[in-house]
Order: C-alpha cells, then structure tokens, then sequence
C-alpha cells in the first residue's frame, strides 16, 4: 500500500462506468434550487404512516401499486431501471456520506494480528462488486471517510491480489494445513469456524450478497467462514454486546471527520459504544486526541490525516463501498426539497410536501421493524427515520449549503476562555421563545440543560462522547452557556445536533434504557401516534409546531 491524497482514485473507477452512469443519471430529476428556510414551516401532511415493509420486491410492489409514496435507500440496478421508465414515480439521486464496511472483532482472534486484517483488505474485489451489484452507481471505497467528506485521504491502491496478501501472512509466519485452511503463528491446529453477521436477504439484499462475496473471498485466503444471516434488531444486540466474529454494515456518516473518534478510540469500546470491532492502539488514540480537540479547521486538517494514516495501517475495519442515496415519490407529491445531498426523505420535505389533490395522509416505507422508539437508545437508522420527525436539536443543516442554520436555537456564540493559561470553549445558545413541547409545555433553556446533564450523569454510549468535556452549564433567562473542559472545534456540532428532551420526562426516568410510548414527546414538526409492529408507526401533525409562527 502506498499513501497519498489521491481524492479521485474512487472516481477512476467510476469513468470507467461512465456509459452505465449516464443511462442511470438521465433518470432522476436534478435537484432543486435553493429554497428560503423561513419558508419551511408547517406540514401540510396530517397522518404520516412509517409502514414496516421488510421485503424488497414488496417494497416495490407497494410503490408501484401506490400504497406507498415514498420509498428510499433504492439499491438494486434492476429496481433504479424500472422505476426509471414508470410514469408514476420520481427518482431522487444524492451523494450523501454514505461508507459500508466489513468488521471484524479485534478482542479475539485471529483479528488481532495486523497482517491478517491488511490481507482481507487487499483480496476483497471492490470494483467487482461496485460493477456487479450496483451497475456502476457506487463507488469502490478504499478509505475510512466517504468520497463527499472534505476531510479523506484516500490511498493509492492496486487491484486486489491473493498471492501478494498470501505472501504477506507467509511473511509473518502464518501456515496452511492440507485443507487449505490458515493456521495462526504459533499455533497448530487450523482456525475455526466463524460467522459474518448480515441482515437477512428479504430486507436487504444487495447487503447479503455482498456479505456472501466477501466471505468467499476470505475463504480463498483459508479463513473458515460463512454468513450468519439474522433479523437487524439481533445483530445491532449482538454488536452492542460484543459477542461476534464479524459483521457488516453500513453508516451514514457526517460532514464532519470527528466521528472517527466515536468508532475507533479505545475509550468508545463500551457495551453500546461505537467502537464495535474494538482498536486498541496509543498513537490512534493520540491522533484522534488531536482531531477530537483541534482549535480550528487547520489542526483539524491536520488531525484527520494523522488519524487516517494509522488507521490505514491497523485496519480495525475494511472499507467495501459508498453508495449514492436513491429515493422515488409518487409524482401525486409535490415541493419536494432534494439537494445534491439529500433526496426527499427529509424534514424539510416533510414541512413542504402537498398532495395535488389534497390529500392529508402519508405513507412512507419503513424496511425494518424499529428496535426501540426512545431517543436515549436508539441506534438504528429505521429508529431514527421515525424519531428524527419527532425530535429536533438546537442546530439544523442547511440542505443546500450543509453549514449551520439555526433551529431550536436563533443564534449562538462560541468563545475561548481559560483560566491558568489553560484555553476552553464555551458556548452560548439563546433559545428560541414560544415553543412548546408536543404535550403543550413549554420549552425553555432549562430542557437544555436537563438534556446535557441528564446523558453525562447516565454516561449515554449514543452521547456520551458529546457530552463527557462539559464542565459547566450555566441558565440565565432564554440563554444556556455550556463550558467545556478543553477546546475543540467540534463542540458546536456535538452539542447543537443532540436530540433535545423534556425536562419533566427526564425527571420521571428511573431507567433510560426504556421510555413508555406515552413519553416520546419532542418539539418536532409530527408527534407520536401508534406502533403496531409489524405494520407501521403512526404519526401526526404537532398543530403546536413552532415554526408554524415563523414570519
């Protein structure tokens, strides 16, 4: 492996698909222009249905046959091409930060060894499965950032090679038995047996097959293993709780690179944390020392690649592929919002679609049954497809632009202080007056408050890392100032992009792992109505949203 900031070597790849790509981009519409965010403000939707539709040609059918409007995270080639040519629906494409991984478990072995880990990272053939699976659509990811991040360095890497990664394993003193299997150094009896995690092939089936390639990949190396499909809530269990060989999975990543910290700093390795294959390695968490507290965006610069070179180097997770986001809507739904980064599954669409012949009710595709509807411990993105409607933080993100825009929060104010010649950050948020929670109290500078203290003192894996700095929180009228132990660049978009929770719900929680149904209560735009599970989740409009004032 050789480095480099080679930000276009994905891209290559992708011309050399070029005439695939230009049949499947004359599908979508282009993405809209940019729209005023005062002019987002009350949905015209009443009754907005997440249906729990798990397999992927009923998702289609449902589509098609209209009892769905809106069905997103589209993968397969022949799906994209048929919904092409229907007069009935939209298509939607956005780059988005979308990065799909193998991860293996490093606490155990034979993850441990290093070499092992950089073997499995030369064999798997990403281009084949980028042009088979996703005709092109996709992007090879060589890389621990996705291609939109400002922040990759991407290698420079030659095509993948089992007798270069065997050589390497000869190398570092590995052996094979007369089966072909691998033998650990030291070691005499041949590696056992193991499993890949995977969700099932009904809910995502581009996923499984791309698991059951790179097992087949690993076998060519002498590594005994096969996929272990399961239904999603299990694995994200399994993974929580460590007890795996390896699995897959994909993230929808930030615009920010501190999420690197949250996946692969030993202090994330707890029981829900983000650290799930479980890196231990000093200079990493030095290097993700630097990116989680950098002053500004040049150390920040500075920081990213320091940590991705070493990252590069321990392997604790292998890159497969980043995808673009492909949505349809039932072209009966229009003033969608879509951005060269988002397709209309958004809030700003949610605060914007009309129906041409005013209809008040909404179906959209959920492809997963949701693990849990509270916002303390939810994890899953089929989770937060129903909570973020329900939820809202202090910043927003403008759709067009990605920079920050105020939400719950008019504006805010970021300082360096310090005492002992020692420099810290501290912010100052005024919130907004007149809003109101779903149940009619209001919101205030308190709830603020509460929401911070409440996940530090429970040491909340989801948040925690965004709140462990904080030394103070201060409340003076309709203004919170947080304190933080240190400096970072980063606080503002840690602490503006929390969920934000009632105080008096908080209050009542002996344990934050559960929340009664009767307790989701936010300041979003759709309150909570009704789960069957199984068959959908039910919201409806919050007639108290605030934003319904909004000049």
């Amino acid at each position: 492996m050789t480095f480099g900031k080679n930000k276009i070597q994905g891209k290559a790849y992708f011309f050399c698909s070029f005439m695939i790509v230009l049949v499947v981009v004359a599908l979508f519409l282009p993405p809209a222009s940019a729209v005023p965010l005062k002019e987002f403000n009350m949905p015209h939707i009443e009754d907005l249905y997440c249906l729990i539709i798990k397999d992927s040609d009923a998702q289609l059918l449902a589509l098609e046959g209209g009892q769905v409007d809106l069905l997103g995270d589209i993968a397969r080639f022949s799906d994209i091409k048929r919904l092409g040519d229907s007069d009935k629906v939209n298509l939607y494409l956005a780059e988005g930060f979308h990065a799909f991984y193998l991860g293996l478990n490093l606490r155990r072995p034979p993850w441990d060894r290093v070499e092992l880990r950089q073997s499995i990272w030369e064999i798997v053939n990403r281009k084949q499965i980028v042009r088979d699976i996703f005709g092109g659509y996709a992007l090879p990811l060589f890389s621990f950032l996705p291609p939109a991040s400002p922040y990759l360095l991407e290698l420079s890497i030659p095509d993948s090679n089992l007798e270069r990664a065997k050589e390497r394993l000869k190398r570092s003193g590995w052996r094979w038995n007369e089966k072909g299997i691998l033998i650990y150094p030291g070691q005499t009896k041949p590696l056992s047996k193991m499993k890949l995690m995977t969700p099932m092939a009904q809910v995502a089936p581009t996923t499984a097959e791309i698991a059951e390639r790179i097992c087949e990949s690993m076998r060519s190396l002498g590594i005994p293993i096969e996929t272990e499909p399961m239904d999603f809530s299990m694995m994200i269990a399994r993974l929580d709780q460590r007890k795996f060989d390896a699995y897959v999975i994909a993230w929808g990543l930030s615009r920010d690179p501190d999420n690197l910290y949250a996946f692969y700093h030993s202090s994330m390795d707890i029981i829900g944390g983000y650290n799930i294959s479980g890196i231990k390695a000093p200079d990493l968490d030095e290097a993700l020392e630097d990116l989680k507290y950098a002053k500004d965006e040049k150390e920040a610069y500075i920081a990213a690649e320091k940590a991705q070179r070493l990252l590069y180097k321990y392997v604790p997770q292998v890159p497969i592929y980043s995808r673009y986001y492909i949505t349809a809507l039932q072209k009966e739904w229009e003033k969608a919002v879509t951005s060269k980064y988002i397709t209309p599954d958004n809030i700003y669409s949610f605060l914007s679609l009309e129906h041409k012949e005013d209809r008040k009710s909404f179906y959209w595709c959920l492809p997963e049954e949701p693990r849990n509807l509270n916002p303390l411990s939810a994890t899953s993105a089929y989770d937060w497809q129903v909570l973020s409607l329900i939820y809202e933080s202090l910043l927003g993100t403008d759709p067009f632009t990605l920079k920050d825009v105020p939400w719950l929060a008019k504006s805010w104010k970021i300082e360096a202080v310090g005492d002992d010649g020692k420099e810290r950050t501290r912010l100052s948020f005024i919130i907004r007056e007149g809003i109101q929670w779903q149940d009619g109290k209001p919101f205030t500078a308190d709830d603020v408050k509460a929401t911070i203290e409440f996940i530090r003192e429970h040491s909340i894996p989801r948040y925690f890392d965004s709140v462990k700095d904080v030394d103070d929180i201060t409340v003076t009228g309709n203004v919170v100032a947080i304190t933080f132990l240190e400096r970072s660049f980063w606080y503002l978009h840690q602490i503006g992009g929390l969920p934000m929770l009632p105080a008096h719900v908080l209050s009542g929680i002996n344990d934050w792992r559960t929340l009664p149904e009767e307790q989701i209560i936010g300041t979003g735009p759709f309150a909570f109505s009704s789960y069957k599970p199984g068959e959908y989740v039910k919201l409806h409009k919050n007639e108290l949203y605030w934003r319904r004032a909004l000049p």
